[in-house]
């Protein structure tokens, strides 16, 4: 059985820094494309950033320079990196998985950031 399980979100403060976590079960880890995607009320699921298995990363043009995505093969978990928060940085944010044809989804960790 597959998990993908975030960690991490909360409150915090315009220009504070959130770090949050995704600890996967039952998949081959290191094999896996992870990412992050957030939804925010109202709006659609859009991609932040993806880590694949090369450890190559994209992000969305709207955290570029401000979150970074990072894998630990060996503790089976991926991170992302907030800095410098806005507002709109505020969503409910999921972790990702695709692997061997598939995605998973964790069930998702709040971020608000507070003005």
């Amino acid at each position: 059985q597959v998990q993908l399980v975030e960690s991490g979100g909360g409150l915090v403060q315009v220009g504070g820094s959130l770090r949050l976590s995704c600890a996967a079960s039952g998949i081959i880890f290191s094999d896996a494309a992870m990412a992050w995607y957030r939804q925010a009320p109202g709006k659609q699921r859009e991609l932040v950033a993806r880590i694949f298995s090369s450890a190559s990363t994209n992000y969305a043009d709207s955290v570029k320079g401000r979150f970074t995505i990072s894998r630990d093969n060996a503790k089976n978990t991926v991170y992302l990196q907030m800095n410098s928060l806005k507002p709109e940085d505020t969503a409910v944010y999921y972790c990702n998985a695709y692997t061997r044809g598939t995605f998973f989804w964790g069930r998702g960790t709040q971020v608000t950031v507070s003005s």
